[in-house]
C-alpha cells in the first residue's frame, strides 16, 4: 500500500478532521488494510464508508472483522439490512449496515437500534454518508475511490478521515504503513 495523494471529491467530509489518504492495488491490500485500521478501532467508534459499487467496502469490512477477531462470516447486508458479529474474544462486536436500500436520515434507520449498540460496539455503515451521522460528532468517514467503467483496474485510492475529539490524536499514518 502506498500513500500518494488521492482526487479530492467535494462529496467527502470536510477536511476539519484528522486525514490520510491511501493507495490500495488490490482487494488483498483492501482486506489488510481493514485489518490495520481495526487495531485503531474500539467500541463506540463509528465508521461510514463510501464508495462507487464494488469500490471495495464490503472487502475492507472483512478485513475489520478479521482484525477485530468477530464470528461469522462478514459478507454484504444489502438485502437484511445489518448483521451483528459478536466478538470471539474480549473486543466489541461488530455491527455492519448497508444503508444503501435506505433513502432517508436516522429516521428510516432507527429501527436498527444503532443508538443503543452505539456504545458497545464498532458500527460500520456503507452507503452511511447523510444517514448516520447525527449518532455522533465522533466518526470515521472512509471514501473508496476507483476508477469506474469498464476496467479491470483494482487500483483504489482510499481517503480515511476522522472527525470529532475521538480522532483528535489518532495517527492515521500507520494504516499506510
Amino acid at each position: 500500500m502506498e500513500a500518494p495523494a488521492a482526487p479530492h471529491n467535494p462529496a467527502e467530509p470536510a477536511q476539519d478532521g484528522v486525514s490520510v489518504q491511501i493507495t490500495v492495488n488490490s482487494p488483498e491490500q483492501m482486506q489488510e488494510l481493514g485489518r490495520r485500521l481495526a487495531k485503531l478501532l474500539r467500541a463506540g467508534d463509528l465508521v461510514l464508508l463510501n464508495g462507487e459499487l464494488g469500490a471495495g467496502k464490503t472487502t475492507l469490512t472483512r478485513g475489520l472483522g478479521e482484525g477485530l477477531g468477530v464470528r461469522g462470516a462478514v459478507t454484504s447486508p444489502t438485502f437484511v439490512i445489518a448483521r451483528v458479529h459478536p466478538s470471539l474474544g474480549d473486543g466489541p462486536p461488530l455491527v455492519h449496515v448497508d444503508a444503501y436500500r435506505l433513502g432517508g436520515g436516522l429516521d428510516e434507520m432507527e429501527d436498527l437500534d444503532l443508538d443503543v449498540s452505539l456504545s458497545d460496539s464498532v458500527i460500520v455503515v456503507e452507503w452511511g454518508e447523510g444517514k448516520v451521522e447525527e449518532l455522533t460528532d465522533d466518526r470515521l468517514h472512509v471514501v473508496i475511490h476507483r476508477a469506474v467503467g469498464d476496467t479491470v483496474d483494482e487500483v483504489r485510492h482510499v481517503t480515511l478521515t476522522g472527525l470529532g475529539e475521538r480522532w483528535a490524536t489518532a495517527d492515521l499514518s500507520v494504516l499506510s504503513a
